[in-house]
């Protein structure tokens, strides 16, 4: 899976006017464009267009949902994966209860120390991420070798339990950078997506010069509305960053109640 996006290169905020740039300008160039074959005496007949730029926006439309679907299952993803993990966290800590000293209050310490860092993980900055996850993977070996020391010593079913619920915390670890940070929409779709954006907002300005009709509002209307889901997209796909983050509630409940 990808680790990065197609559009990762330009900040979030930037890319709601950069499409409506492009749509407006890819307009314009549709609208010229039957000007310019009208002026060349090269007649084509509205009817024909018309029924190839629904068509093409039909298309579109199609591409925009199934690609929305696509982010917003993910998004999902991973609001599960916080509540899974905050909830296999927790049932390892009340399970260290029940572990010999000094071995039960290391566990538990690595654990208020474990929930900590994915708390603040959240909030770093993107690029401080891949730090993140690696101090969460050495604390992770660390509890680990906690549990082949209980095991060595004591094989009883308490020891097995408390091991059986640590696995499912490193489990659901690489759930959650697998889901979180490399499950990305494919740079194909973004492109398809620009493409026939592109195209769709060329044959409306092709159409209307065609009609030769000025140019109206509702042409930009439509392509604000375009870009404002193409928008929606990015944030879905950039978890973390934009207006759509995954609350973390689950994670601080357990972080206090630990404390």
């Amino acid at each position: 899976m990808e680790t990065t996006g197609l559009l990762d290169p330009f900040p979030l905020w930037s890319i709601l006017p950069l499409t409506i740039v492009i749509g407006l300008a890819s307009f314009e160039f549709g609208y010229r464009l039957a000007h310019y074959r009208q002026q060349q005496h090269q007649e084509e007949k509205e009817t024909p267009v018309g029924g190839m730029v629904a068509g093409t926006l039909g298309l579109l439309a199609f591409m925009l949902a199934f690609t929305f679907g696509l982010a917003g299952a993910r998004f999902e993803d991973r609001r599960k994966v916080v509540l899974d993990e905050a909830n296999a966290v927790g049932t390892t800590y009340l399970r260290a209860e029940m572990l010999p000293e000094p071995m039960s209050t290391e566990v538990k310490n690595l654990l208020r120390e474990y929930v900590d860092l994915r708390v603040g993980a959240v909030q770093q900055q993107p690029e401080k991420l891949n730090e993140a996850v690696s101090k969460s993977e050495a604390l992770q070996e660390r509890l680990w070798a906690q549990a082949v020391a209980v095991t060595e010593k004591d094989r009883s079913p308490i020891a097995a339990l408390f091991v059986d619920s640590l696995n499912s915390v490193i489990d659901l670890h690489a759930t959650r950078v697998m889901t979180g940070l490399r499950s990305r929409v494919p740079a194909v779709i973004w492109i398809v997506l620009y493409v026939l954006a592109v195209l769709a907002m060329e044959m409306i300005g092709y159409h209307a010069g065609l009609a030769n009709s000025r140019r109206s509002i509702a042409a930009v209307a439509l392509i604000i509305g375009f870009a404002l889901v193409l928008f929606l997209i990015a944030d879905l796909d950039r978890p973390g960053q934009g207006l759509l983050s995954v609350s973390q509630q689950a994670m601080i409940d357990l972080r206090n109640s630990m404390k």
